[in-house]
């Protein structure tokens, strides 16, 4: 049997956690809970459930995730965030996964994510497959904005969906537009990219098109509008960013963004 630790990088989270406890049951050996700062009983729920809860201040996603499996009792590691859940069909393929030998050093599977109470298949946000089961020693994650785990080996696919509750307001994937595209604008920076108009002239409208139109967004009705537009604002932003940082500029002071 493959023993397996599930990892979960948390702040507070205490309204998601038992959700995604919930659906881990009784299938890993062993949970490891990394926490940045909760204020809520984010801490005392993972404990009360049987993790092991690590403190550790806010690195970035990668980092957090790295630092969780780093401090594993076991080689391969389920990497969750709070906010995702087991679908009961990907909770039987990994018991199964558990009983047999591995042919693969990573495994994907679907994420099917609920924005504003809907679920989400088209978009552009369907399948989104996601490289989630790996073996420490042969992968690990690396990025700022987007984090994906990066693996030396070959990469399997289990069935079933990760369920992911993204966006429960409109408030939330505003905040994290912003968030990220400050994330995306710093990478780009840091890997030596400087221009930036034309892109933000230009990547916008054609991710909006994209989103909508070419990923059957209009399928998800009003939520693929809405998540079409987010998309746009999310690329304006993160090149917009991008020109502030290569005129010398810094990220530090908020920006004045329309609202979606």
């Amino acid at each position: 049997m493959n023993r397996l630790t599930a990892t979960l990088i948390t702040c507070n989270e205490e309204q998601n956690l038992p959700r995604v406890l919930d659906s881990l049951a009784d299938l890993p050996d062993e949970i490891v809970v990394v926490d940045s700062g909760s204020a809520d009983r984010t801490r005392e729920i993972a404990l009360q459930r049987g993790a092991r809860v690590l403190c550790r201040a806010w690195t970035g996603f990668a980092d957090q995730r790295n630092f969780a499996a780093a401090h594993a009792a076991h080689d391969w590691i389920l990497a969750l965030d709070a906010d995702e859940e087991l679908s009961p069909e990907l909770r039987e393929s990994l018991r199964a996964w558990k009983n047999r030998d591995p042919a693969e050093m990573a495994y994907e599977f679907s994420r099917l994510a609920s924005y504003l109470g809907q679920w989400i298949r088209h978009s552009g946000w369907y399948p989104d497959r996601k490289v989630r089961l790996y073996r420490r020693d042969r992968a690990r994650f690396a990025g700022v904005a987007h984090d994906s785990l990066v693996t030396d080996g070959r990469v399997g696919r289990l069935a079933g969906d990760l369920y992911h509750h993204a966006f429960r307001t409109v408030a939330e994937h505003t905040a994290t537009v912003n968030s990220y595209s400050t994330a995306g604008a710093e990478e780009m920076f840091a890997a030596g990219r400087r221009s930036w108009l034309p892109a933000m002239l230009l990547a916008p409208p054609w991710m909006l098109l994209r989103r909508f139109f070419l990923q059957a967004g209009f399928l998800d009705g009003s939520r693929g509008w809405r998540i079409a537009r987010m998309s746009a604002k999310y690329t304006f932003l993160k090149y917009r960013k991008l020109g502030v940082l290569a005129r010398g500029g810094s990220l530090k002071a908020s920006h004045r963004d329309a609202n979606p």
